[in-house]
């Protein structure tokens, strides 16, 4: 947006916009503008070598291979540095402003993309050094634990777009693509619209006429094979290798193997893992956690319990004699997590979370109680007194409506263990 009316300078303090101020004799350079000298952090009157020093800065503290997110930014970067480091174009740009930029001034920006000012100020040769690349392609792969645990090689149907081999990505005959006349090759159609007094609003649309290409064919020049699209829809397919120990979400590249595009280097293929859950484990991390039933009388007594492995061995789990587990105890067993990336020889952990089962109601006669508990520790004596009231416990409903209300603050969560654990023994 182009403001006019009253002069703009700098005080050379940026907050990357434009301030707008009355105009003083402060000895400053006057300029319409200060919006680039903003985005540079220098003042109005900066030296070409100001200038291109702050641009240089910039440049290499937000440069896409260093900060990838920051693409926009680096963008703003080598527009402003364009206009200013050109006489023309900055006394142009003093006067008129980034409008006067826009329309026409000296002529458009002499460079198609930022990387090519980068690469020129850095002695990267330009576009012929940094070639200018297809979008990448996602895809998500569905794995299971065990792929994960053991490696898999999978294969995977895609569709992609390739260079047509009968035009050779031209479209038609040859010397039948001419630029668009009315985007003037831009593939970009620019409208102006007044939005107030004084103040104007640049709109940028896909041009209709070539549909964003900057070129047309003419329809009975077309090639009979893409129809003038450049490109055809082929499948390929791809082997995945998915080796030992990699993670749910990890990514596997293939470069190069994205859609096609006349001079375009093609983009990659990324291939998203998506693991499926598992009946019996769930890995956290090189861990894998699991939970084991079993009774009050192997809890207290001892127990031998089979467990199968993701490769289909036969673990043999033995409690010590003696040794009692409680309902929720966790214990593990080394070296039989999951495998670790790129080291799959060494194991995580095998966590095993024990929940007790205990007797049904009535299961032991009325007369053999005694001799159980003639077993077992002795049960905390009571004292009771005359003012004490005695209750008779019943059976509960968790049905009830006052319990579905305010279950949620008495629901016992045992999903597995949160904290650290300590592994006690093999």
């Amino acid at each position: 947006m182009a403001r006019g009316g009253s002069q703009h300078w700098s005080s050379g303090e940026s907050d990357g916009r434009p301030e707008e101020q009355t105009t003083e004799d402060t000895g400053d350079k006057m300029v319409k503008e200060t919006q680039y000298y903003d985005i540079l952090g220098v003042k109005p009157s900066a030296s070409p070598e100001e200038i291109k020093k702050a641009y240089r800065k910039l440049a290499l503290k937000y440069h896409p291979d260093k900060n990838p997110d920051e693409g926009e930014k680096f963008k703003l970067i080598s527009q402003a540095y364009e206009v200013l480091s050109d006489p023309k174009k900055r006394e142009i740009y003093d006067q008129g402003g980034e409008q006067a930029i826009k329309e026409g001034g000296s002529g458009s920006p002499s460079f198609s993309s930022p990387m090519d000012i980068f690469d020129m100020f850095f002695g990267g040769g330009g576009r012929m050094a940094r070639e200018r690349r297809g979008k990448n392609v996602v895809h998500q792969l569905s794995v299971t634990l065990e792929d994960l645990y053991n490696g898999v090689t999978k294969k995977l149907a895609l569709q992609k777009n390739v260079i047509c081999e009968k035009c050779e990505g031209v479209g038609g005959k040859k010397g039948s693509v001419e630029k668009c006349p009315v985007c003037k090759g831009r593939g970009m159609q620019i409208h102006i619209q007044q939005i107030g007094p004084g103040m104007v609003q640049q709109i940028q649309t896909m041009c209709i006429e070539c549909k964003g290409q900057g070129e047309r064919i003419n329809p009975k020049d077309r090639c009979e094979s893409c129809n003038g699209a450049k490109v055809i829809r082929e499948k390929k397919i791809i082997e995945v290798h998915v080796e030992k120990g990699m993670k749910d979400g990890q990514k596997i590249l293939f470069h190069g193997e994205g859609d096609q595009e006349p001079e375009l280097e093609p983009g990659d293929v990324i291939i998203v893992l998506d693991q499926k859950d598992h009946s019996v484990f769930q890995r956290r991390g090189h861990d894998l956690i699991m939970k084991m039933k079993i009774q009050l009388s192997e809890a207290l007594c001892g127990f031998k319990k089979t467990i199968k492995t993701l490769d289909d061995r036969v673990l043999v789990i033995t409690s010590k004699s003696g040794e009692v587990i409680k309902h929720g105890d966790l214990k593990c067993v080394r070296n039989e997590g999951m495998p670790i990336y790129k080291s799959p020889l060494e194991k995580g952990i095998l966590i095993i979370q024990f929940l007790v089962i205990f007797p049904e109601k009535h299961w032991l006669p009325q007369d053999k109680l005694s001799q159980l508990e003639a077993l077992l520790p002795p049960r905390q004596k009571v004292r009771i007194t005359e003012d004490m009231d005695q209750v008779e416990l019943k059976e509960f409903n968790p049905n009830e409506q006052n319990w579905r209300q305010h279950r949620e603050a008495y629901e016992e969560d045992d999903d597995g263990p949160r904290a650290g654990v300590q592994c006690q023994t093999a």
